[in-house]
């Protein structure tokens, strides 16, 4: 009969559409762990430059220290590529945000921080010439922190403007200012302004960084996952207010 016939056809149909669903989502496997296994190698390599959990102080440090601050053209030239990868992988594969490393003081979110803030203290600190790759690098972060954040309707400051308040204060950047010159590396004479021209790149990436890694309840790092965003955001208010 015609009703027997029309709940067979809905079997059927809701039975190939089952099966066509498991079929992507076995090819989707291969893709995801190829992607995930890519980050978490430059993840892991990190913490031999940076240390764990990563610091941006510590990395300038250790690079200085062991083969010259020449060594890290070559390693902003690396992150500004693994930025754009997981700008396009973390979009498209959004699982991919809350997949975390096999050792728990590790995060892409962290490393991420410590390399941006490194690459902002050779910009704005080190008493060194000019280098477009690291400006790149800290370009190419932000715009894929951002991108993975409007994915989850996650929201930041756009329009930033260099003397915009950030989270990190201005004794937290003496005392790295005051570490880092400590350890010989060569520093820019005027604090003040290394201050100013620091904020102006980290206001770039400071919110969302703050958000992404309450997003994945990322492991402790300085300068990243350390403070919160609504206290933070609260002494943001505070600072505009007064």
């Amino acid at each position: 009969t015609r009703p027997e016939f029309g709940i067979a056809l809905l079997e059927f149909t809701e039975a190939v559409v089952g099966l066509i669903l498991t079929a992507i989502l076995i090819s989707y496997l291969p893709t995801m762990y190829s992607a995930f296994s890519r980050r978490e190698s430059s993840v892991t390599l990190l913490e031999v430059r940076a240390g764990s959990p990563p610091s941006a102080v510590e990395m300038l440090t250790r690079a200085y220290r062991i083969r010259g601050l020449d060594v890290l053209i070559g390693l902003w030239e690396e992150w500004e590529a693994w930025f754009a990868e997981i700008e396009e992988s973390h979009t498209s594969l959004p699982a991919l945000v809350f997949f975390r490393s096999v050792k728990a003081e590790r995060s892409w979110v962290t490393a991420s921080g410590a390399v941006l803030d490194a690459a902002a203290l050779y910009a704005s600190t080190l008493d060194m010439p000019r280098n477009a790759q690291a400006e790149l690098c800290i370009r190419a972060g932000y715009l894929a922190l951002r991108y993975i954040a409007d994915f989850f309707n996650i929201p930041y400051p756009v329009n930033v403007q260099r003397g915009d308040p950030i989270s990190i204060t201005r004794e937290e950047f003496d005392e790295a200012y005051t570490q880092l010159q400590a350890a010989g590396l060569p520093m820019k004479p005027d604090r003040d302004t290394c201050w100013l021209d620091y904020a102006g790149w980290r206001v770039n990436y400071d919110v969302v960084l703050l958000s992404l890694a309450e997003l994945t309840m990322a492991p402790y790092a300085p300068w990243s996952s350390d403070r919160g965003l609504t206290s933070m955001r609260g002494s943001l208010s505070h600072i505009k207010n007064a």
